[in-house]
């Protein structure tokens, strides 16, 4: 009976049935060299220790493969999948952000600051902008105290990594969590 595999996932290896060389390089289950056998031969080694038989390298002469438990290697390549997607998660830090207004009240102002320090904790970058509109164009000195102001607040969080500028009617600000001396 023989065993047509149509399509293989992406990063799958062959198993077994599927692997169609006529003699592979085998790899024992503890890494020593059984040797060049023929691939029944293979697949009985691979039987008698209960393990499956993994094509590892396809295009070598002769091909390689290695008696190990298949569902086992998969999962651990799994698991060393979502750490590594972790790991990069936490080195990936976002840009959240707030828009102020120069004429903004006490109790927005707290609001957008705690969560503004919630951000900042987590490592993300917060961008502060404030749009300009009608006469208030006149007056962008309030809206650039704003921002100071709201600065201020973050110096135990945050450093400013670009001070305000005034960029047609919006003026923009952009800050980056502090980097603590203590974690080196």
């Amino acid at each position: 009976m023989e065993v047509l595999v149509i399509a293989n996932n992406k990063g799958e290896l062959y198993i077994n049935d599927q692997i169609r060389a006529k003699e592979v390089l085998v790899i024992g289950p503890t890494g020593e060299q059984v040797g060049v056998r023929s691939i029944n031969d293979a697949k009985t080694l691979a039987s008698y220790a209960s393990l499956d038989l993994v094509l590892i390298s396809p295009n070598a002469n002769p091909p390689v493969a290695k008696i190990m438990d298949y569902n086992k290697y998969r999962y651990e390549k799994k698991k060393k999948e979502k750490e590594s997607l972790k790991k990069q998660r936490a080195n990936y830090s976002e840009l959240k952000e707030y828009r102020l207004s120069p004429t903004i009240d006490v109790g927005d102002f707290e609001t957008k600051l705690k969560n503004v320090i919630k951000y900042l904790q987590k490592g993300d970058r917060i961008k502060l902008s404030i749009r300009f509109k009608g006469r208030q164009m006149a007056h962008t000195e309030i809206g650039r105290d704003v921002l100071e102001r709201f600065s201020n607040r973050l110096l135990d969080y945050a450093d400013i990594q670009e001070a305000p500028k005034l960029d047609g009617r919006q003026m923009t600000m952009l800050l980056v969590p502090k980097k603590d001396k203590d974690k080196k």
